[in-house]
């Protein structure tokens, strides 16, 4: 079986100690976690944690299955990533020491929709909203002037439509 990033979407109880049950579950069945974002959703009790994980189709399913088994977790699903929307957000630094590369990195910034949101004599802090691929992109052409450090996300997505994570199942 060939290997690809899957996401997952999670609806857990939202409490202390949940994220930890999860995050040992994945340690538990040596699956690392690429990225992993939680928040919590309209309804106050629950959050929602989106994570992604490289592996093939046995791995993802795997997954799904001991993490329903979880007593806090109210529904998990692996999301189609062709019918999802993908958001991540970054904070990139990048070296900026003479007005050319400067010049460069701005119009760079232009291109990826993103925001130059702090300056410096020496570095200018980037904000970049997009798909991982986008902001991989950005981070590429940030190396050729020097790089310095990144901050990222991770993935959040919800599918597109009006299928939803079933959030039916009673959390105590």
């Amino acid at each position: 079986m060939s290997e690809r990033t899957f996401i997952v979407g999670t609806l857990v109880s939202h409490k202390p100690g949940v994220l930890h049950k999860v995050a040992n579950m994945f340690r538990r069945r040596n699956f690392n976690i690429e990225s992993i974002s939680v928040g919590p959703t309209d309804e106050r009790d629950l959050a929602r944690m989106t994570m992604t994980l490289t592996g093939n189709e046995w791995m993802a399913k795997q997954l799904v299955k001991q993490l329903e088994k979880l007593l806090d977790v109210v529904a998990t699903t692996v999301l189609d990533e062709k019918n999802s929307v993908l958001r991540e957000l970054a904070l990139i630094k990048v070296a900026a020491a003479d007005s050319k590369a400067r010049s460069a990195i701005i119009d760079w910034t232009n291109i990826f929709r993103g925001q130059v949101i702090d300056a410096s004599p020496e570095s200018l802090v980037i904000e970049i909203t997009g798909t991982p691929d986008k902001i991989d992109a950005f981070i590429e052409l940030a190396r050729s002037v020097g790089l310095k450090e990144i901050a990222r996300t991770g993935v959040t997505a919800l599918e597109r439509g009006s299928d939803t994570i079933d959030s039916e199942k009673d959390v105590t």
